[in-house]
């Protein structure tokens, strides 16, 4: 098969040619029909606390098509079209059980979307209904990642809310929140690449002013936020966010920040600020967005700036380094 693979951290990945998969044991072999390029897989690629090395294929957002069983799998046939969670566990401990797969023992992330197959486990496959497409399958996940720190900031009907950042996650967390009730929605960026993009997926407004980025979000809010959602992962950002939150108001933080980072604890206790920490999603979430997707709401979809060829990639993929208009761009395989 071919597969757009590693080769190493600071250099551009390659297409390869490599062994088809054969499924083990309780396993399956997806056909991809779509993978999204994630941001983290751009972090991946160079910053070793991901543990990503020469010979690793990403894409852990991913649906296609199953075209092989292993022993002992049951619920799925082949030609069944999935979603696939890159939340890998075992499947049958408590935690797994109830959802919350990320606190499994053996939980790890999914990768091998950039590929024409991928192996992987039928705990993590949902089943796509005729209303769900294959793009629509791949962006699942970053929808499921927004809507576990949007449950978990405890957001009220009527809150006024502040994202930073306009990339996918921030979007899709202006998208849950808009959709759960907040009154008002401000994405804030440092350029306006994503602002039509922004407002179509619900958000009542954009502001990029990097010169006085607080400034900028009051006005648009009309005074300080009640939850600010931290979707960038750069340091200063929680040190900024504790400026536009109001007393006793919710920091959360979705942010994939493996640097240190600073903030006066100070400024903080005096508002009485909670910060909230979120990561990964419950499979509830997972199949809450599949269900919102299938609903008929247009909005998500709106994540989607472009979909490319697998021989395309890792030249969009060093591109997508640099801000642009694009946002979530899919991969197509077979293409």
């Amino acid at each position: 098969m071919r597969a757009v693979v590693m080769q190493g951290l600071h250099r551009p990945l390659a297409l390869e040619t490599l062994p088809d998969p054969t499924p083990n044991a309780g396993e399956i072999v997806v056909k991809v029909g779509r993978c999204g390029i994630c941001g983290s897989d751009l972090h991946m690629t160079e910053d070793p606390a991901y543990g990503m090395t020469a010979g690793s294929v990403l894409g852990h957002e991913f649906a296609g098509e199953v075209v092989a069983l292993g022993k002992d799998v049951e619920g799925f046939v082949t030609g069944d079209l999935l979603a696939v969670s890159p939340l890998k566990s075992c499947g049958h401990c408590p935690a797994c059980v109830t959802g919350e797969v990320a606190w499994c023992e053996h939980f790890w992330l999914q990768g091998g979307g950039y590929a024409e197959y991928a192996v992987t486990r039928p705990n993590q496959c949902v089943r796509l209904p005729k209303s769900a497409s294959l793009a629509d399958g791949a962006i699942i996940e970053p929808l499921a990642v927004a809507l576990h720190g949007i449950n978990l900031s405890g957001m009220k009907t009527g809150d006024k809310v502040l994202v930073l950042g306009g990339g996918p996650i921030g979007l899709a967390a202006a998208f849950w929140a808009r959709r759960r009730g907040a009154r008002a929605v401000v994405v804030q960026d440092v350029a306006p690449f994503q602002a039509e993009r922004a407002l179509a997926m619900g958000a009542t407004g954009f502001v990029a002013e990097p010169d006085d980025p607080v400034g900028a979000a009051e006005r648009a809010l009309g005074g300080k936020a009640d939850v600010v959602i931290e979707c960038v992962g750069r340091p200063g950002l929680i040190a900024q966010a504790v400026q536009q939150i109001r007393p006793r108001g919710t920091i959360l933080l979705l942010g994939l920040c493996t640097q240190p980072d600073t903030f006066n604890s100070f400024a903080m206790l005096s508002k009485e600020v909670r910060l909230v920490t979120s990561a990964f999603f419950h499979r509830q979430e997972y199949e809450a967005a599949l269900d919102a997707l299938c609903s008929g709401a247009p909005e998500p979809r709106h994540l989607v700036s472009d979909t490319i060829a697998l021989d395309a990639t890792p030249e969009r993929f060093e591109a997508l380094r640099r801000r642009t208009h694009d946002c979530k761009v899919l991969i197509n395989p077979f293409g």
